[in-house]
């Protein structure tokens, strides 16, 4: 006769990205007239592998983010940034056009609802129309947050080029009423001279006001605008920390807001690249279709 206790401990450790199945089988065979106590203890630790491919739509809301506008990307790697909580995306656009309720059902009828309205301060004759009070109670009635673009100048070098023309941009925004720490968007486009200097003058101007620095533009590799930044962050690295990019590149085209792609900007790499200009021109609502960075609304003028 034989008296003991038998103890049988068995852990599995499983990472998968797909689902997993997993068999465990004990067996105890004593080949004697025994007076034994077993016990099996089974320990399975599972951890789900989470990926931007893992959309279960192009739109790819995910529910563990608990943000039903998120387009459910969990991390943007393409501008260096090293983010270890889950990031949400909202889709979003810009336009030249004025905002009217004629406006809001032609972009609702033909692409979706955006989260964020991309408008311009001041009027520019022939180029684009400037955002109104009546027009931002619009937008926010419609739950959409503002972006604000300066876009009065075709010249962006010199340093005191870019003072003044962050001067301008700051009164305008004052005469619109824009809340402190709102983000402003100098639009240096593909075609306009640009040099570090005119960085540097506008964020030294924008950064002593009650506003934050910014600049919209192709942000590729190579690119005379990439360039000069990269010059500006090299002399001065605080830019680089406090500046907010929003880059035209790639442009993959107009979509809707279910068919919004992944998340994947060019710009410089640890820059606050927190906006993505995918695609441009559409002709049916005057619009262009983009994807921010939820972390981008911090200085955004929101509803």
């Amino acid at each position: 006769m034989v008296n003991g206790t038998t103890n049988n401990t068995i852990t599995n450790n499983i990472f998968a990205n797909n689902k997993a199945e997993l068999a465990n089988k004990i067996l105890n065979d004593l080949d004697l007239t025994v007076d034994v106590d077993v016990t099996n203890e089974l320990n399975t630790n599972g951890k789900q592998e989470t990926t931007n491919n893992d959309n279960g739509n192009s739109n790819g809301n995910d529910d563990s983010n608990n943000d039903e506008n998120s387009n459910g990307n969990n991390e943007d790697s393409s501008n260096g940034t090293d983010n270890n909580d889950e990031t949400s995306y909202l889709w979003g656009i810009d336009s030249a056009s004025e905002t009217t309720e004629d406006f809001y059902a032609c972009v609702r009828d033909n692409f979706g609802t955006p989260k964020i309205l991309a408008r311009y301060l001041g009027t520019n004759d022939g180029v684009s129309h400037g955002l109104t009070g009546e027009q931002v109670d619009l937008i926010h009635s419609n739950e959409a947050d503002i972006l604000l673009i300066y876009n009065g100048f075709t010249d962006a070098t010199g340093y005191n080029n870019g003072v003044s023309e962050a001067k301008k941009a700051i009164a305008l925004a004052n005469d619109l009423s824009a809340p402190d720490g709102v983000a402003i968007f100098a639009d240096i486009e593909p075609n306009y001279p640009v040099d570090t200097a005119f960085i540097e003058g506008w964020y030294d101007e924008v950064s002593k006001s009650s506003y934050e620095p910014a600049i919209y533009g192709i942000f590729d590799s190579g690119e005379a605008l990439t360039n000069a930044f990269n010059e500006a962050v090299e002399n001065k690295g605080e830019i680089k920390e406090n500046t907010y990019l929003w880059s035209a590149s790639p442009n993959i085209g107009i979509t809707t807001e279910q068919d919004a792609p992944e998340f994947k900007v060019d710009a410089p790499e640890g820059s606050l690249a927190y906006g993505w200009q995918y695609g441009i021109d559409d002709e049916t609502c005057n619009i262009d279709t983009n994807l921010f960075d939820g972390k981008l609304t911090d200085v955004l003028w929101k509803h």
